[in-house]
């Protein structure tokens, strides 16, 4: 695993090149890992992150840390988002029925409009509430299946960034899910700090609210 802190992989002063292509091997023949430390520049990170046509990109982290925002704002071809998916429930139904009613429905949407995106075979960039494990190994098996590369952004906010971000969008998660969210992304963080990515993870990208503020593109180099 190689920890990057100073900016290695810079191709220009406004992007960084993740990686081109099914990672690099390191000891007995498995794919060494790459973490990206972004946090604390104070917004002078990098623009744009770049990967290899085809991978997989799984943005993660808390409810309210700006996930739904840097998608919208950076995703090249907009990303797949579950808070598009329920808002385009949510104007649907009736305002007297509640989320919890249809929200088995939501997901299965979601997951059916990431499957074809996954089967069309272009990079997709994908909201993970970082709780379900199991999203992520279904993605890393997809971009393996393929012959492509799992990436992971970890959006690493404090939880009261994160309850503020809530506040702000109107929508927020009861104490109980936003414990789960909490213990589930705090781990991802810690594990990429330590060079321990998700199984079938090429590369980690951390980072705080500046550098996902300062991202103005997450895409993919075309094919030469």
């Amino acid at each position: 695993m190689t920890l990057q802190r100073s900016g290695a992989y810079m191709t220009t002063t406004s992007g960084v090149r993740v990686q081109t292509g099914v990672p690099a091997r390191g000891l007995l023949g498995m794919p060494a890992p790459v973490v990206r430390d972004l946090r604390e520049r104070g917004g002078r990170g990098p623009r744009s992150l770049m990967f290899a046509p085809g991978d997989v990109v799984v943005i993660s982290g808390l409810p309210g840390s700006g996930k739904s925002t840097l998608i919208r704002g950076a995703a090249e071809g907009g990303g797949i988002d579950s808070q598009d998916t329920r808002d385009r429930w949510d104007e649907r139904m009736p305002r007297l029925v509640p989320y919890a009613v249809y929200r088995p429905l939501v997901r299965v949407a979601h997951y059916v409009g990431l499957w074809r995106a996954l089967r069309s075979g272009a990079g997709v960039v994908v909201h993970d509430c970082g709780t379900q494990s199991w999203v992520r190994r279904w993605l890393a098996h997809e971009a393996r299946r393929r012959g492509r590369a799992l990436h992971l952004l970890l959006l690493d906010v404090s939880p009261a960034v994160a309850r503020a971000g809530q506040r702000d969008r109107g929508r927020g998660v009861s104490p109980y899910a936003f414990s789960r969210h909490r213990y589930a992304v705090s781990r991802l963080v810690r594990d990429a700090e330590r060079g321990h990515l998700p199984a079938g993870c090429a590369s980690a990208t951390l980072l705080d609210r500046d550098a996902a503020t300062t991202l103005t593109r997450i895409g993919f180099t075309p094919t030469p």
